[in-house]
This record gives structure tokens, C-alpha cells and sequence, in this order.
């Protein structure tokens, strides 16, 4: 072990670190001038975060995120001064989603090390989206999703059986692990179709293009979108706005604006 490293030794340096929480570099720059987190020091100066630092990052995210709380209100809800709801007991957080990667990777025989070789990432980003259930980019939770022989939508729970009419006030939220993107159901049950609603945060985007088999429609109800397909044809999306396509061609995507951007997304057959 470095002689500078502390007792928890730091694995992360700062874009790796960010990276797994979903946000900019500079936001946890922000964050420590904030003294929302301390990252340990080498000698050279640099940032280097530890597991347990990440994992801070993460619910720092998630209360910025879900709850809106400004940093004093987070500080208070860290050092358990105030009450918040932790990212398990949110319906919009990935609550059971880790474990149940975790139950899936093991059922296959896999090592942390192999998932991770197969899926393009980093051991210590599965790791903890297996233990937070966050952390990841949509992307990569596509890839996972697949490599495990099932879909986005099935690891969300959105087959379990549910009524023709989803209420406005009453409709179920995607348990997701990707900071900036909130998914609502428009539809319940084993359909023809996987509709929905999705909310991108300001920033927010897939980090990568996906494929899957079907076709998919994309309706924009506000803000600014942008969609890239095959990698080099890409459409800007304003409000009242739509796209058809068909799934296979690899997509990627991000909110152009300043502001939450809202677009109603169906996939059809439910192979998302």
C-alpha cells in the first residue's frame, strides 16, 4: 500500500469517481467546497476517492436528484439530523435492483471480475450498483440487462400484472440507477408495448448507443432532445416533436437543455 494512502484506501480519482455517481467533475469539486464530501489527498495533491466516498456521492446525488434539498439539507440528512428518505425506501430508487443483479450474475457462475471484463466496465462500478443500485449510465444498464438474457423493463418489475387505467398521480416509478433519468409507466402488465414516460434531468444522457430488436416512438412534451443514430445521424427534438425508428440501429441520446426535458417513449415488442 502507498505510504500515502489512508487506512480505507481510495480507489477512485476524480472522473471515475464522478462517473459512478453521474455527475460532472466539477460538481464534486462544488460539492467539497461545499463540505458535502472530503476526499483523501496523494502527495501530488490529487483527489482520490474511496468505496465508502463513492457510495456518499452517490446518495449526495440522489438527494439533490429525488428530494431537491440544498446543501445544508443534505449535510443535516447525512449526518442524521434531519429526516430523509433513503434511496431503498424511494419508489423511484433501485431498491432491490442490485440484489438482483448480484443473484443473477452469481446464478451464472460469474466472478465480479468476469461480469465486468464482459460488459466493458470497471469490477469496483458493478460493485457498487450491486450494493447501491446506482452508479451506472443507461447504457451500461442496457448491456447488463442483456448479458444476462433479460430486459431493462423486467429488472424494473414493469411485467408484473396491473390495471388498463394508470392514474396521473398514481403511476409506478422505474426503480433506476441512472442519476438524471426518472421513468414513469404509462402502462402495466405483459404487453405488446413498454410505454413511457421519461424525465431527463438537465445533462442527463445514455453515455453510448444500445440496439435491441422492435421498433420504438418517441414523443417530446418539453424541452429539448437530441438522438443519435447508427452513430452519425442525429435529430434534435423540440416540444411536440416525434421520432420512429427501428430499434436495432444503435441509439444514444441526451437533454440538449437547460432544463428537465420530457418525451413520451414506446417500445414495441417489450424487447427494451
Amino acid at each position: 500500500m502507498p505510504e500515502d494512502m489512508t487506512p480505507d484506501p481510495p480507489r477512485y480519482r476524480v472522473a471515475e469517481a464522478a462517473r459512478a455517481a453521474g455527475v460532472a467533475p466539477s460538481t464534486l469539486r462544488l460539492w467539497e467546497t461545499q463540505g458535502l464530501i472530503a476526499p483523501a489527498r496523494l502527495a501530488s495533491g490529487q483527489r482520490v476517492y474511496s468505496e465508502a466516498d463513492v457510495e456518499r456521492l452517490c446518495r449526495i446525488a440522489f438527494l439533490r436528484r429525488e428530494d431537491g434539498l440544498n446543501p445544508a439539507a443534505i449535510r443535516a440528512a447525512l449526518a442524521g439530523e434531519a429526516p430523509a428518505p433513503s434511496p431503498s425506501s424511494s419508489p423511484a430508487a433501485a431498491s432491490d435492483l442490485g440484489p438482483q443483479l448480484r443473484r443473477l450474475r452469481q446464478a451464472r457462475g460469474e466472478t465480479l471480475e468476469q461480469a465486468a471484463a464482459a460488459l466493458a466496465v470497471s469490477a469496483s462500478a458493478l460493485s457498487t450498483l450491486e450494493r447501491t443500485g446506482a452508479g451506472v449510465s443507461f447504457k451500461t444498464l442496457h448491456d447488463i440487462a442483456r448479458h444476462y438474457g433479460t430486459t431493462v423493463s423486467s429488472l424494473s418489475g414493469q411485467d408484473a400484472p396491473g390495471g388498463a387505467v394508470v392514474r396521473a398521480g398514481a403511476r409506478r416509478r422505474w426503480p433506476m440507477p441512472v442519476p438524471g433519468v426518472t421513468v414513469e409507466l404509462l402502462a402495466e402488465g405483459r404487453n405488446q408495448m413498454d410505454c413511457h414516460l421519461f424525465r431527463l434531468a438537465s445533462g442527463a444522457a445514455s453515455e453510448g448507443g444500445y440496439g435491441h430488436e422492435g421498433e420504438e416512438f418517441l414523443h417530446l412534451l418539453e424541452g429539448r432532445f437530441r438522438i443519435v443514430l447508427d452513430g452519425t445521424e442525429a435529430h434534435d427534438l423540440g416540444p411536440g416533436d416525434s421520432i420512429y425508428f427501428a430499434s436495432r440501429r444503435p441509439h444514444a441520446w441526451m437533454n440538449l437543455g437547460e432544463t428537465d426535458c420530457v418525451l413520451i417513449w414506446v417500445n414495441t415488442p417489450p424487447s427494451f
